[in-house]
């Protein structure tokens, strides 16, 4: 069974995603208008502004559909910006963000490892992702300041950050996996949404 996995289009790495979910097996397509989430069997919501997104959102009229079809249980992975749009509340530093998708019980602190010229790399150990640790690529990427009893950390950096993590069939990394070329962050995504699906 071949899934469908959509990528929020509205800004962010979306091709470096679109090929990521294919090389991992599945059909992945373009998302930026409401009919295109009906027939989803995931979403990934991709790096980028986290408020320019959420306005992007309310423009396109997709925020309220997005905020429905996570409470409703679409398997859904959040890379960067996309970890603070899964996140049940943010820290944004005295910045202003006026909402979230919601989804994952995590407070995240935006622009936590600092700005553009901050950004780094590092390897972390992903639970779940079997082999060596994965590559991650931290741009203006934001920590995980509190994992609520809902959520389940699955990696840290060495400075004892945590940078990703599941709750049910949602999955957040703070760092940028479809920019390395290693595809197993997304792999297990496809699992996550293939096991979702029943």
């Amino acid at each position: 069974m071949v899934l469908t996995i959509g990528v929020l289009g509205l800004q962010g790495d979306v091709r470096e995603h679109l090929r990521a979910l294919e090389a991992a097996g599945a059909d992945a397509l373009v998302v930026r208008r409401p009919a295109e989430l009906e027939h989803l069997d995931g979403l990934v919501l991709p790096g980028g502004e986290s408020t320019t997104i959420v306005k992007l959102a309310r423009t396109f009229e997709l925020l309220e559909p997005l905020r429905e079809r996570i409470a409703g249980g679409l398997p859904v992975y959040g890379s960067c910006a996309g970890m603070i749009l899964l996140a049940d509340r943010v820290d944004s530093g005295g910045d202003a963000i006026e909402a979230t998708f919601g989804g994952i019980d995590i407070t995240v602190r935006r622009n936590a490892f600092g700005r553009q010229v901050d950004s780094f790399e590092e390897d972390v150990a992903i639970d779940g992702v079997d082999g060596a640790a994965v590559r991650a690529v931290f741009i203006r990427a934001p920590w995980v300041q509190q994992v609520g009893p809902r959520a389940t950390a699955l990696g840290t950096t060495r400075s004892g950050h945590v940078v990703a993590v599941r709750q049910g069939a949602l999955l957040a990394t703070s760092f940028h996996p479809e920019m390395t070329g290693d595809l197993r962050v997304h792999a297990l995504f496809v699992e996550m949404a293939r096991a979702a699906r029943g």
